[in-house]
């Protein structure tokens, strides 16, 4: 149903996700760690892509449902091992993004020394907003908040990455090619937290876009 919704709702289809862990220092410290000396790559499927913009469904078998809001760049050409300097022209467009993470299921898998993609590339586990052009942003200085029910939780600034984005593009296309419509996902500043069935969520990052949605219990679709 989610890809199918992907397919038919936009004029492109990315091949994969990439997500950057922890590239923001004050992140890391919440998550009770250092941020790496270099880029840390996770993915998401398509079908994480949630079909609705204006709905996040809460998946039953979780309990800790939080949301983590993130700068999303597109990239519109293939790139190989590209350098930073080269990576600049491989932008395509930008938007908001969502990662929705399964906490509790993390922390399970952490604790037990195994994988934990379940917690981040569940159906519904990635929010985003419209693409703009980024030619006229400049992308190292972009504000990002994030509220619930009006409360602020999440405010930061692109300059605060640990890899800025051409140096993440670079890296991550020393182990993945990197093609057409393909998605980063940037990271996420400190503030990260739980949802709940009935919240109302806005995320924004200016000169990018926003997001405004409601929080449902799976049970109650």
């Amino acid at each position: 149903m989610y890809y199918a919704y992907w397919m038919n709702q936009t004029t492109f289809t990315p091949g994969k996700i990439l997500c950057v862990a922890r590239n923001y220092r004050d992140h890391a410290k919440e998550m009770g760690s250092d941020a790496p000396s270099e880029p840390v790559f996770f993915l998401k499927p398509c079908t994480s892509i949630v079909p609705d913009p204006s709905k996040a469904i809460i998946p039953s078998w979780t309990n800790d449902f939080q949301h983590e809001i993130e700068l999303v760049v597109r990239i519109g050409r293939m790139c190989r091992n590209c350098t930073a300097a080269e990576a600049v022209s491989a932008i395509d467009g930008v938007a908001v993004g969502i990662d929705f993470t399964a906490r509790d299921m993390q922390q399970r898998r952490k604790q037990a020394g195994m994988p934990w993609e379940q917690a981040k590339a569940f159906d519904g586990a990635c929010l985003l907003s419209p693409f703009v052009g980024a030619d006229a942003l400049d992308l190292s200085a972009l504000d990002l908040d994030l509220s619930v029910n009006g409360v602020v939780r999440q405010q930061g600034n692109s300059s605060q990455m640990v890899h800025d984005i051409p140096a993440l593009i670079a890296a991550a296309s020393r182990y993945f090619t990197l093609e057409e419509n393909d998605l980063i996902m940037t990271g996420t500043p400190a503030g990260v937290g739980r949802l709940e069935h009935g919240d109302r969520v806005v995320a924004t990052i200016a000169g990018v876009g926003a997001l405004d949605f409601a929080v449902v219990d799976e049970g109650a679709v």
